[in-house]
């Protein structure tokens, strides 16, 4: 990733996992984990039924040296992924991960903070069971939420639009891929 993506991915993350612990009214640990040992940083709670959530945000493309025109996109994800190692010692009085559910949006760097308040109110309406959430996006989904009666990953328009249009930097491609590309790829993930 080029260094003004890793600036731009960290600031994201400080100003997302503040406001979500503001807006979520119970307590949220912020771990200060470092990307780079592969922990990144996250947020986590307990729910009512004392279990423990957590909340990444990572990058799923972005432009570097090799191939600066490569599309910025992140994923925001609940429940979803691997390094909840810190967030599982944070409390020792839970029950264990919320496996029950997870969700995982895919966007633009540009969309993030506006789907706090709308991830909150996800989080909230599955912590309480409700089976109604109808609280449009902010950014329009691939599929219209009415269509879809439990979904756990989704793409905005834009971020999908943007993929599509730089599908030859997604795809693996044996002619294209090198060893030492693959590795980086892979690694890219964890920012």
């Amino acid at each position: 990733m080029t260094p003004e993506a890793i600036r731009v991915v960290s600031q994201l993350r400080r100003d997302f996992y503040s406001l979500f612990a503001a807006a979520m009214e119970v307590p949220v640990n912020i771990t200060n984990g470092s990307s780079s040992t592969g922990n990144p940083p996250m947020a986590s709670w307990i729910d009512d039924r004392q279990r423990l959530n957590y909340l990444r945000i990572y990058v799923h493309t972005a432009p570097d040296e090799l191939i600066p025109e490569r599309p910025f996109i992140l994923r925001l994800s609940v429940n979803k992924g691997g390094g909840v190692a810190a967030a599982a010692k944070w409390r020792r009085d839970n029950r264990g991960l919320n496996k029950d559910w997870y969700f995982e949006l895919t966007l633009l760097p540009e969309e993030i903070l506006d789907f706090l308040p709308w991830l909150v109110s996800l989080v909230k309406s599955h912590d309480k069971d409700s089976a109604s959430f109808v609280q449009d996006p902010p950014h329009p989904f691939n599929f219209k939420i009415s269509e879809v009666q439990l979904f756990n990953d989704a793409w905005t328009q834009k971020a999908r639009l943007e993929s599509c249009n730089n599908e030859f930097d997604l795809i693996p491609n044996s002619s294209y891929t090198t060893e030492q590309s693959s590795q980086l790829t892979g690694l890219q993930q964890v920012y």
